[in-house]
């Protein structure tokens, strides 16, 4: 190998090791709300702007600071302008939009506590950091596993702080791409029914905007009783949506479509049968209207790299974390096939992710 060659080998994995660092750098900028801070300064923001806007400790002079922006501008996430006094201006790009909470910042759909939830040391990084370990020890199913003796579920169902985060997460993404789908491409395929189950619809966020958006659609959100109990009665009593809880491996209400929404990545080729068994026994045939709605990632659907690069990173994530995968169309069409569906159309609208109409 080349002496400019061995250089630039070394400079990548340096970059690749290091890569973490800015994962951190954009925790550390959500976690302080950087975004909100400039979106309330006009869009606009100078160090001083930020520094008085973040309550940072006094102590803490500005040069850390400059440094986690400045390698968050080198990524995309923010963008920075110098004016003739070499005082930093920093800009909001549609990156960093998404982390806006403040109303109007991004049409309200905020992505900050998805990121807060993907950067959680105890739910993801802590068990990211023992892949080789647990490749190399005993039974257990997952890194996640390894790391708290117990599963996902069982520690969000225990530690109710952990749980928050989870369905807050959950319930911010579900917004933001039902959302997107209604408003775009995906719009059509809500059109001609009458009534919707959201399996494991968790606190009813993608139900309710199906229902705002499709007003005679009768929506029922199907989850786990710790989840619907986490649910303020009085916001049950006057919800748009109904609710339900159970364990959807057991049983599923019967509507003319089921939304899987982000859910079947999750878990493992045996309960991944049972819940579309489930599903199959829940809607009409796709003569009367009937068919599952799934929104997940089809990895390959995509040849933009960011995107499929982003795909492989996800079912990374999701293999240290739960039982599941993320499936190629090879994969989906076996089980669809397997557990009794006739047909099925994968529309690859919504970034990584598709959604995926399932027909008896």
């Amino acid at each position: 190998m080349e002496h400019e060659q061995l250089l630039q080998a070394s400079t990548e994995l340096m970059n690749h090791s290091l890569g973490y660092i800015r994962s951190m750098a954009l925790g550390c900028a959500a976690k302080l709300g950087v975004a909100d801070a400039i979106h309330h300064a006009g869009g606009r923001a100078t160090m001083d702007d930020l520094r008085a806007a973040l309550s940072l400790h006094p102590s803490k002079l500005p040069y850390f600071l400059r440094r986690v922006m400045r390698v968050l501008v080198a990524s995309g996430v923010f963008a920075h302008d110098e004016e003739e006094d070499d005082d930093d201006i920093y800009r909001l790009t549609p990156v960093s939009s998404l982390l806006v909470t403040a109303t109007g910042g991004n049409g309200g759909r905020s992505l900050l506590p998805f990121v807060l939830l993907q950067l959680s040391p105890p739910l993801y990084v802590t068990p990211a950091t023992s892949m080789a370990e647990w490749l190399t020890s005993g039974e257990e199913e997952t890194p996640f596993e390894m790391t708290h003796g117990a599963g996902l579920w069982t520690v969000c169902s225990r530690d109710p702080e952990l749980g928050e985060l989870f369905n807050d997460a959950m319930a911010a993404d579900s917004a933001f791409i039902m959302d997107v789908a209604i408003r775009g491409a995906g719009r059509q395929v809500f059109d001609k029914i009458t009534s919707l189950v959201d399996v494991a619809g968790g606190t009813g966020t993608a139900a309710r905007v199906v229902a705002a958006a499709f007003p005679h659609i009768k929506c029922t959100v199907l989850d786990l009783p710790h989840v619907i109990d986490s649910i303020p009665a009085d916001h049950r009593g006057r919800d748009v949506v109904m609710f339900v809880a159970g364990d959807m491996m057991d049983f599923i209400p019967r509507a003319d479509a089921l939304l899987l929404n982000f859910v079947l990545h999750d878990w493992s080729d045996e309960d991944y049968m049972k819940i579309l068994k489930r599903c199959k026994e829940a809607i009409p045939s796709r003569e009367a209207g009937g068919k599952v709605i799934v929104i997940d990632v089809v990895v390959g659907s995509s040849t933009q790299a960011m995107c499929h690069g982003t795909q492989l990173l996800f079912d990374l994530l999701i293999s240290t974390t739960l039982p599941g995968m993320q499936r190629g169309e090879k994969e989906w069409c076996k089980v669809f096939k397997e557990a009794g569906f006739t047909d099925y159309k994968i529309s690859p609208v919504l970034g990584i992710r598709s959604i995926i109409e399932v027909f008896l």
